[in-house]
């Protein structure tokens, strides 16, 4: 009895993981809408607050000498949540999002130049995205709205010129890309864990969902810090090689 109400509580916190974060990366510019990502936020448990918060900030912070692991893991992560979407269609989320994470992840080591690449358009179509609907919403007319609707084009604009940037600068990209995607990764799990607490839950909330640009400037500050260090820290490669190289 006891085994089976483990089981079936184990289940219902990983169905949740996956619901949660299929919901708050189904779209691009997901921290411009700052009311929906609080009360997905609010549903992730402490636990995985805590491993995002802490693996946020080493990817922040440490991204750059280990970018073929971030790259791999991160691969990793989009193929599950890929994978779960794709899966409920027919009723086999965990086999799909195993079956894709694994080909993602597997699928980088001999591609990990285009890997940095694919990872440095994604992050740019993220920042582009979020960008143009927060900038569209400082006007409150219905123009302003209209244009939030089209944020395709700034993910758009974000993809080509940072997955070019990967071909051109590749130690530059792969910091912008563990630096914005620790960043996020980071204040989620931070954000997460204030939300828990019953004395700070209202103002948080009240405070994120003020505006549109709350979020991505959480983000973008933390993002630009990092990338600051890490530059300045110089380029290490994997197990203490000089420079990460194209694969």
């Amino acid at each position: 009895m006891l085994t089976s109400t483990f089981t079936i509580l184990a289940q219902s916190q990983s169905r949740n993981f996956f619901e949660i974060m299929a919901r708050i990366f189904s779209r691009a510019d997901t921290l411009a809408h700052p009311r929906e990502l609080v009360n997905d936020l609010q549903a992730l448990s402490i636990v995985w607050a805590i491993v995002f918060l802490a693996a946020g900030l080493a990817c922040l912070l440490q991204g750059f000498r280990y970018y073929k692991t971030v790259t791999v893991i991160l691969a990793a992560f989009l193929g599950l949540i890929l994978g779960y979407a794709l899966g409920k269609r027919i009723n086999a989320e965990y086999i799909v999002a195993g079956c894709v994470a694994l080909l993602f992840a597997v699928g980088c080591f001999p591609l990990m130049k285009y890997s940095v690449a694919v990872m440095g358009g994604l992050v740019g179509s993220f920042l582009g995205a979020n960008a143009w609907t927060a900038i569209a919403h400082l006007d409150k007319s219905s123009a302003g709205e209209s244009m939030a609707q089209n944020y395709w084009v700034g993910a758009l604009v974000g993809l080509i010129v940072c997955g070019m940037l990967a071909f051109i600068l590749f130690k530059l990209s792969v910091v912008l890309f563990t630096s914005v995607s620790g960043a996020t990764i980071a204040v989620m799990g931070g954000l997460s864990l204030l939300l828990q607490v019953p004395n700070w839950e209202r103002p948080v909330n009240n405070s994120i969902s003020a505006h549109a640009a709350v979020m991505p400037l959480l983000v973008m500050v933390p993002a630009v810090i990092g990338l600051i260090l890490q530059n300045t820290k110089g380029m290490g490669g994997d197990a203490g090689k000089p420079s990460p190289k194209p694969a």
